[in-house]
């Protein structure tokens, strides 16, 4: 009887990770509910592990199962776990075209007053960060940048440290400008001609956008580069946190929090949908940079993850997870490349709070030719 319980539980849990890995592949704009299944992939792939631990000292004809759904599933597992711990960075001398590539989310440089801190410290300290890392490419979201001197001095002339100061071109796409001439968008930074560039909005109702720069190698190849941030849920992480923490909370925080994580995906399946029928349009390799605002069980990393490489899935060790606050093991902020790259190495800079998001550096080598325009 034991024994046939466990057997049927196996099953349910097969099933269970079959069913959620289908989710995944559902656009919320479809069927917004399969989103919700999609994040309990990661809870049953631990069970399916668990179920072939358990079988292994039981019976090896039932462990067959398990074994054959964790091998077909890996790539999914490596997803939110990455496990390469033989993985060893090869010198900066390696063959190939290397480039080395920063993305960020810098949460405007705290110029908001409750962002700020004594002497704008955690502002300075973050732009003068960026600034010096030996980074070729750098995308940044949520970006900031003050063009005249203010009554804060010079502080916020992102675009002056980070780009001229360093020898780097400099491509903005601003959605907004403040009162004082502040600008608000994207970021695109390179130590390499920027000969073509762009922008994709994502409609009037929102300033999350995307963009684009045509960047000329040394080697004279041509690759694009984009940089985007897909659509926020607008949800506070206090109200998160309370959600969960007691019953009272749950009831009063989750009808709301239900509303905005719902449209959050609806809004994000149809912006990733755009920008991969453009990506798959680019004559040159490609090099992603994005805060996607979702997880690496979403239907939004998975159309990127079908067709190119994950950074941090494909060479680095644990969660990987880039979200500075109360919430656990969270990756939102990744980098994919197209197969003509080699993925080098990948960094996930903990050490550089001053954001909530922790910024991601990669080294990549191109090994096949871009073609000639």
């Amino acid at each position: 009887m034991r024994r046939s319980f466990a057997f049927k539980s196996t099953l349910l849990i097969i099933l269970w990770v079959l069913a959620a890995i289908a989710c995944v592949q559902v656009p919320a704009r479809t069927f917004w509910p399969a989103a919700f299944g999609a994040l309990t992939l990661p809870v049953a792939l631990g069970f399916n592990v668990g179920a072939l631990l358990y079988w292994l000292l039981r019976s090896w004809r039932v462990a067959v199962l398990p074994l054959l759904v964790a091998v077909l599933t890996w790539p999914h597992f490596q997803r939110g776990l990455a496990l390469h711990p033989l993985h060893v960075v090869p010198p900066t001398s390696a063959p190939g075209q290397s480039v080395g590539v920063l993305s960020a989310n810098v949460r405007i440089f705290n110029v908001y007053p409750q962002l700020r801190d004594g002497g704008l410290n955690s502002s300075r300290k973050l732009i003068e960060w960026i600034a010096t890392n030996p980074a070729d490419i750098i995308c940044l979201q949520e970006f900031y940048n003050e063009p005249k001197a203010t009554q804060d001095g010079d502080v916020f002339n992102a675009v002056r440290r980070i780009g001229p100061e360093q020898a780097r071109e400099v491509f903005v796409s601003k959605t907004l400008t403040n009162g004082i001439g502040g600008e608000f968008g994207l970021a695109i930074f390179s130590r390499f001609p920027i000969v073509h560039r762009g922008t994709v909005s994502f409609g009037k109702l929102t300033q999350n956008h995307a963009m684009f720069a045509d960047v000329r190698l040394p080697s004279g190849d041509t690759v694009r580069v984009f940089n985007f941030h897909l659509q926020s849920m607008s949800m506070e992480e206090r109200d998160i946190v309370d959600s969960y923490s007691s019953k009272a909370g749950f009831e009063r925080k989750s009808r709301g929090l239900l509303a905005r994580f719902r449209r959050g995906m609806v809004s994000r399946s149809v912006q990733i949908d755009s920008l991969v029928h453009r990506f798959e349009r680019s004559p040159y390799p490609l090099l992603l940079c994005a805060d996607l605002n979702d997880l690496p069980y979403s239907y939004s990393y998975d159309q990127l993850a079908d067709r190119y490489q994950n950074a941090w899935a494909s060479i680095g060790n644990g969660v990987g997870a880039t979200y500075n606050g109360r919430l656990p093991f969270v990756r939102i902020d990744n980098q994919f490349v197209s197969s003509e790259w080699t993925i080098d190495d990948v960094q996930v800079h903990r050490e550089v709070p001053y954001s909530d998001h922790f910024p991601l550096t990669a080294r990549y080598r191109l090994h096949a030719p871009a073609p000639s325009e």
